[in-house]
């Protein structure tokens, strides 16, 4: 079996077992789910990015496209301790999507958790020399790439799907939708109008939504171009609910700052309170990035805390009728504690 090298930039290297695929860099990030392989890889929240599993064995229970959050695979590689062959492995090599396993998990996972996200590459290589010098050049073509990732992976073109809810019209502003979130909305709503990511606020308005969503995506949220400037337009007009990338976008919006997290929320099982009710929920989460504590105008409340690092998980300005997440009540892979939230986005529509 061919070996495959996972090359950090700082230039530490593990090696493991070449699977197939086109050799790639990204940014290489971990998760702590259990399952879920499937949802993680067709996430668009996942472009860019080189997905390292924490659980040891990935692939044990086949492949399904009805788990697929979006229309192909987005990641740029992905590695585990121990791959079952046929099914998942078989899904990568047809994307031609790198892959490798056999190396030390544990001991990558720990490293990324001390030094924060880097960038590196998936390579074939026959000694770790040879793996290095390959890498250089796919990082630093990767790290020269348009930093816009949410236009990147959102929808090129305008479109409606029909949904089988009574009457409500919402608008989704897509930086990268998870075809989860179109489903919650669609068992609720009677159309969902979807929206490419540079779209304006009079397109949107233009639908005459009752309601509007801003969905997940990857990347820096200060990258995405035009997004925060179109969001404080429709403030006020419509009720907004903000999911990950939106949550960041609608924060930025309304006055807030984001940063870079060490090494991201990653996973099906974070902790998370919220202020108003005491409840604590089980969410999924995938992002890199948070919004700044104390940065929001003092109109804006935070509503949900992430117990784990007490991050900003949840805002709310009632007054304007807009609120957002960082985790995802569509909650696929994961836990469906939040799936209320849909709920009570249409009670604000409806309102």
């Amino acid at each position: 079996m061919k070996k495959g090298f996972v090359v950090l930039e700082s230039g530490e290297t593990f090696q493991g077992n070449w699977l197939g695929g086109r050799a790639r860099a990204g940014e290489i990030v971990f998760n702590t789910s259990h399952n879920g392989y499937e949802e993680i890889a067709t996430d668009p929240s996942y472009f860019g990015q080189i997905m390292l599993m924490s659980a040891p064995q990935q692939g044990n229970y086949g492949v399904d496209n009805d788990f697929w959050e979006s229309r192909q695979l987005w990641i740029q590689g992905f590695v585990c301790l121990e791959m079952k062959k046929g099914g998942w492995q078989d899904r990568l090599n047809e994307f031609d999507i790198p892959s490798i396993d056999g190396l030390d998990t544990r001991n990558l996972v720990l490293s990324l958790r001390d030094r924060g996200t880097q960038v590196g590459a998936l390579v074939d290589a026959d000694n770790e020399a040879e793996a290095i010098e390959k890498s250089k050049t796919l990082i630093a073509d990767f790290k020269s790439q348009d930093k816009d990732w949410a236009h990147q992976v959102s929808y090129p073109e305008y479109r409606v799907q029909e949904g089988s809810g009574d009457s409500l019209t919402v608008a989704v502003v897509d930086f990268g939708c998870k075809e989860n979130i179109l489903r919650e909305l669609k068992k609720r709503c009677k159309e969902v109008h979807i929206f490419p990511s540079r779209s304006s606020a009079q397109d949107i308005l233009a639908v005459k939504p009752d309601g509007i969503l801003l969905s997940n995506g990857p990347g820096n949220p200060e990258d995405v171009q035009g997004a925060a400037d179109t969001v404080r337009e429709l403030v006020g007009q419509k009720p907004i609910f903000g999911i990950c990338m939106g949550h960041q976008i609608l924060a930025r919006a309304l006055g807030g700052e984001t940063y870079k997290l060490k090494f991201g929320h990653r996973g099906a099982n974070h902790p998370v309170k919220n202020i108003l009710t005491g409840e604590i929920c089980v969410t999924s989460q995938n992002h890199g990035y948070a919004i700044a504590n104390g940065s929001l105008p003092r109109e804006v409340k935070v509503t949900h805390v992430n117990l784990n690092d007490q991050t900003v998980s949840g805002l709310e300005f009632r007054d304007k009728k807009c609120f957002s997440v960082q985790f995802h009540p569509e909650s696929h892979p994961g836990p469906r504690d939040a799936e209320v939230l849909f709920d009570q986005f249409i009670q604000w529509m409806q309102a």
